[in-house]
């Protein structure tokens, strides 16, 4: 079998390469490589130059390039597609008079496709319905204001409110400066106060919005404060949800707000070991406020209740943690021990002029708990559900004898 193949090669050798030579030819006739050899030979001309290349790879990549620049396009039209629809069925329904906000943006309708479910859809149009019917009304509550100012102008013109104005003004102006320079005051020498934003994946467009809002909230309320924190906003994007809200709720002076606000994680700004996690699932209690410690608060408003997010983050770190003390000094009443992000706040500040939990926990909603704890807790509690069963069996009682009564009626009618 080998002195075969040896002879078939030898006869190849002998016959193709010698014809492939008087033809003009190169000895590459079969390469090895993955290039595509095309000779000029096939012309009328018998004087050829020399042989053409095509790299395989590079017209490849070339054709893919053009798939992509394709598919692209396509995915675009789509979306155009998609989104002409949307506006269609939003006209639609506004003619049938179902609750749909009259101007909706891209960003809004981009977020309408995006809804799981036809629920989720009406749930969010609703929602955007309601807030520029909120806008509306305050409009025209300034507008109907403004009128009846100048009634009282026209009626009575002694009264000079320009002066009134301008010195209110003027109030406002020097009060918002003390303000200011007491906050930038707390960025030199001020204890840190760290607002955790890396939950928007955790949350829906809505619930984004809420959070800004409360934080915008917050930091009014530290701004107002005799020692106030030195704010950082953690892990914040560029281009992100909250980003984009934040500048919808400051506009121009974002750029001048004083917050601290870096996209890296809070680990990497300071010492672990001076960092404490605020969380509702913590199973460590916060007895005291630390002054020398850097405290973290999630950014995070869920309706749903997502239990335990905070803490896994929080351990994934390696981080201490801990809970409000709302058992030990609030006899609870039902729901969850979650707080706003401005209530935190409130409390915190509070903690951190008086150190008194009484005071801090006043700003807890009255609805979330019956009163506050006097006697120790498992006291408290046993006298509840005495109250509890005493009030069963006395409708226990009630039933039975309006029972007794009814039957005895069907009896005499019988």
């Amino acid at each position: 079998m080998q002195s075969a193949n040896t002879l078939v090669k030898k006869i190849l050798r002998s016959s193709i390469l010698p014809f492939a030579a008087q033809h003009g030819m190169k000895k590459d006739f079969f390469p090895l490589g993955r290039t595509l050899s095309l000779s000029l030979c096939m012309k009328q001309d018998n004087s050829c130059g020399p042989s053409e290349k095509i790299d395989l790879d590079g017209w490849k990549k070339v054709m893919k390039s053009g798939l992509q620049e394709v598919s692209e396009t396509v995915s675009e039209h789509k979306e155009l597609s998609n989104l002409a629809g949307a506006r269609d069925l939003l006209e639609m329904w506004r003619l049938a008079g179902r609750c749909v906000p009259e101007n909706i943006t891209e960003e809004q309708l981009k977020a309408f496709t995006e809804c799981p479910s036809k629920s989720a859809q009406r749930k969010y149009l609703k929602y955007l319905y309601l807030k520029e019917l909120y806008k509306k009304n305050d409009k025209r509550k300034m507008i109907e204001k403004k009128a009846r100012r100048l009634e009282e102008q026209e009626q009575d013109p002694k009264l000079d409110n320009t002066k009134k104005n301008s010195f209110i003004y003027f109030q406002a102006k020097s009060v918002d400066k003390a303000y200011n320079w007491r906050v930038a005051q707390s960025m030199i020498f001020g204890q840190s106060l760290v607002f955790d934003m890396s939950y928007e994946k955790d949350m829906s467009i809505r619930e984004v919005t809420n959070t800004v809002r409360q934080i915008v909230l917050s930091e009014s309320v530290n701004r107002r404060s005799v020692d106030p924190f030195h704010i950082h906003f953690c892990n914040l994007k560029e281009d992100s949800l909250y980003q984009k809200e934040f500048i919808k709720h400051y506009r121009e002076s974002w750029s001048r707000l004083l917050v601290t606000a870096t996209d890296q994680c809070y680990t990497e700004v300071f010492p672990k070991d001076k960092l404490i996690y605020l969380t509702a699932d913590s199973p460590k209690v916060m007895k005291t406020f630390d002054h020398d410690k850097i405290y973290i608060i999630g950014s995070m408003v869920d309706k749903s209740i997502k239990t335990g997010v905070s803490l896994a983050r929080a351990k994934r770190l390696g981080l201490e943690t801990a809970a409000l003390p709302l058992e030990k000094y609030l006899l609870w009443n039902s729901g969850a021990k979650n707080l706003t992000l401005d209530q935190m706040m409130r409390i915190l500040l509070t903690l951190k002029d008086t150190g008194d939990w009484k005071k801090a926990l006043e700003f807890v909603p009255k609805r979330k708990y019956i009163s506050f704890v006097n006697k120790p807790v498992h006291e408290l509690k046993k006298t509840l559900n005495l109250i509890n069963t005493l009030k069963l069996r006395k409708r226990q009682e009630e039933i039975r004898k309006q029972f007794a009564k009814s039957y005895s009626k069907k009896l005499t009618q019988k």
